[in-house]
């Protein structure tokens, strides 16, 4: 359990004996079941274990130990940089990645993007599947930090369409990683998906 803003959040911290960095991963919408355990999140925490980082996956407010409840918004990026800030705290030298696949890419990017404005842009961030629509108003994505996106070709929760035309309109260097004939939750592609993932932390 780690501070947040509206009380204790659960969390699942897994420590790299001579860490190269650190990474954070959010998890998927919880209105709709999401949580830290979700196989996408366990499987982008085991990526980068396995690339040598120092790794914290969380539950927002209201979703399993954690207190509060949902907000879908700006609440869910405050309990993220509160998770940020206690991995951070572990180790300040090191460089942050941020993860978020499905609503949890929404709430990463809007972390890059308010951690750069005071000046601690993360070194990477890979948004899986994102729910980019919800980027807009006061969440706005980072204008410099390494960016991938992950996106599947038949995703039937968030419109591959939408993430296209939102990575051309992005005006700044990205990679675009599509996944053909895949579904919005991977199931039989994980492996592939660690693959596109693992060469680039």
């Amino acid at each position: 359990m780690l501070d947040g803003p509206c009380g204790p959040l659960e969390a699942l911290y897994l420590e790299a004996p001579e860490p190269k960095g650190l990474a954070l991963i959010c998890h998927p919408n919880p209105v709709q079941g999401g949580t830290m355990l979700n196989k996408v999140v366990s499987m982008l925490q085991r990526c980068a274990r396995d690339a040598g980082y120092s790794t914290l996956r969380f539950n927002y407010r209201g979703v399993g130990a954690s207190f509060g409840s949902h907000d879908m918004g700006s609440g869910e990026v405050d309990d993220a940089e509160a998770a940020a800030r206690w991995l951070q705290a572990r180790e300040p030298a090191l460089p942050l990645t941020l993860f978020g696949f499905s609503f949890g890419g929404f709430v990463a990017a809007s972390l890059a993007g308010r951690l750069e404005r005071q000046g601690h842009a993360p070194s990477q961030l890979f948004m899986v599947a994102p729910a980019v629509m919800r980027l807009e108003g006061e969440h706005v994505p980072p204008a410099a930090c390494s960016l991938t996106l992950v996106q599947p070709d038949a995703d039937e929760v968030v419109d591959p369409a939408a993430v296209y035309a939102w990575s051309d309109a992005l005006g700044r260097p990205h990679t675009l990683l599509k996944m053909a004939e895949c579904g919005h939750f991977f199931h039989g592609r994980l492996t592939e998906l660690k693959e596109l993932v693992l060469p680039r932390l």
